[in-house]
């Protein structure tokens, strides 16, 4: 299996490359060269299998021969054995029409523990394996850095330094993050938004010199063994609701695409996809594109949804190039238009062949709350701010007779201020994090510099 950029001028490389790579070198996302393509018969033998191995055979197809089927069942298992859940991904039915899976189960009540804990123990095989070390470098809109943390902690061979906005996570987020005391973890608070995270974390991938000198890599979803592990849950949801012979529909909160990128790359595959129903919160940038196929960052406004707050949606770039029929220099273009406007367009054949693939909604915070106290009202389920988006977007869609899906992409008790507002209700964490809120924190607190940043890594690994 041979990945290659979205921009057409890095290296061809393997999976154990693109893994440890993170970005390439010429800034583009690392996708496969080939879609594998499962036939009818396959995904049915999928049919009532625990969710291990579902993982081992999805990720099989993405993985070639960088790691033996039996490693790779192994660290499957491992990843997974600290869940909460036997299922993994559990799914609950809202009404006749609308599942909620339940993607919190993981170490970090966040559906970033599916992929994560797969990662982390992808790279560890890969550098013991090879006796090398790494740094990963990471930005976090509150999910992600968490279940890295938690993916990679104690690890001798990997550093990892994750970035998020200050005081623009919920308490219980940044605690998960600030209270991992390991020798390895590093915690920065950036003054700044998730986005300003973000192109810090690109501004030093970009720096040839130091990228080399600290072995570079990247845990967020620009990584593609990140998307690659959340296709898995698509093809359990949709086993689990009679694909192959049944189409099912997907409805994902998220803001910087990556979540929902793993539903399509799930179609591509050859799971019967319907349709990919996109929610966003206030920050918009996704919906105002599937409206009008213009793409237009604007300031990052604070909800109640924050690990949504999100400006620019990085992994938008993966699904453009299949937009573009794999145009790695149209695609380059467009890419630096929008790195000089903050903006670029695509024209109507495009945009309607967008909409085939997708729909997209946008709720402010007086509906996400309002949504929450019904959803409770006729259902009993306390549904977190993220998740009750798509179960919004779900509802706002056309009824077509096919059943939906809807990413429950956190744990309630993540975001308590924001159930309380609801509902007025105060709701614990669960009994494995009760402890959270009482351990000590560390972190740093770093301006918007990446002169700042750099400065931090060398003084942490001289």
């Amino acid at each position: 299996m041979e990945y290659r950029s979205t921009r057409g001028a890095a290296p061809i490389l393997d999976f154990e490359q693109a893994t440890l790579c993170g970005l390439a070198q010429d800034g583009g996302l690392y996708v496969p060269a080939s879609w594998p393509v499962m036939n009818t018969d396959a995904i049915r033998d999928l049919q009532g299998r625990p969710y291990s191995e579902i993982a081992l055979c999805i990720l099989g197809l993405f993985t070639g021969d960088r790691v033996a089927e039996p490693d790779l069942g192994s660290l499957i298992r491992q990843a997974y054995a600290g869940f909460h859940h036997d299922a993994i991904a559990p799914i609950r039915q809202l009404d006749d029409r609308l599942f909620l899976m339940e993607l919190f189960h993981g170490p970090t009540l966040a559906f970033k523990d599916l992929a994560l804990q797969v990662l982390g123990r992808l790279f560890q095989h890969f550098l013991e394996k090879g006796d090398r070390t790494c740094t990963i470098l990471g930005a976090t809109s509150g999910d992600t850095g968490s279940a890295a943390i938690a993916g990679v902690r104690g690890l001798d061979s990997v550093e990892l330094f994750m970035l998020h906005p200050h005081g623009r996570v919920s308490d219980v987020q940044r605690r998960q993050m600030t209270t991992v005391l390991d020798g390895n973890i590093h915690n920065i608070a950036i003054d700044g938004t998730f986005d300003d995270c973000q192109n810090l974390v690109k501004t030093l991938f970009n720096d040839p010199e130091f990228r080399s000198r600290h072995a570079l890599t990247a845990v967020n979803s620009i990584n593609w063994a990140r998307i690659a592990s959340q296709v898995v849950y698509y093809f359990r949801a949709a086993l689990v609701l009679g694909a192959p012979d049944r189409e099912i529909s997907f409805s994902v909160p998220t803001g910087n695409f990556g979540n929902v990128l793993a539903g399509y790359v799930a179609k591509k595959l050859g799971l019967p996809v319907h349709k990919l129903i996109i929610g966003s919160n206030e920050n918009d940038i996704l919906t105002r594109f599937f409206e009008t196929g213009h793409m237009q960052q604007q300031i990052v406004r604070t909800t109640l949804s924050p690990s949504m707050d999100i400006g620019i949606s990085s992994n938008f770039e993966r699904y453009l190039f299949e937009l573009l029929d794999h145009d790695a220099d149209h695609l380059s273009r467009m890419m630096s238009e929008f790195s000089r406007t903050g903006q670029f367009q695509v024209g109507p054949d495009l945009l309607k062949k967008a909409r085939s693939d997708f729909s997209a909604y946008r709720f402010d915070d007086d509906q996400v709350r309002k949504d929450i106290l019904s959803t409770y009202r006729t259902t009993g389920e306390i549904v977190d701010p993220h998740s009750m988006i798509g179960v919004s977007a779900a509802r706002r869609e056309a009824h077509d007779g096919v059943p939906v899906v809807i990413l429950g992409t956190a744990h309630p008790a993540k975001f308590p201020d924001a159930i309380r507002d609801a509902l007025d209700i105060e709701i614990g964490l669960p009994d494995h994090v009760a402890g959270l809120l009482s351990m000590t924190e560390r972190c740093t607190r770093l301006g918007n510099d990446p002169g700042q940043l750099k400065r931090f890594i060398d003084d942490r690994q001289d």
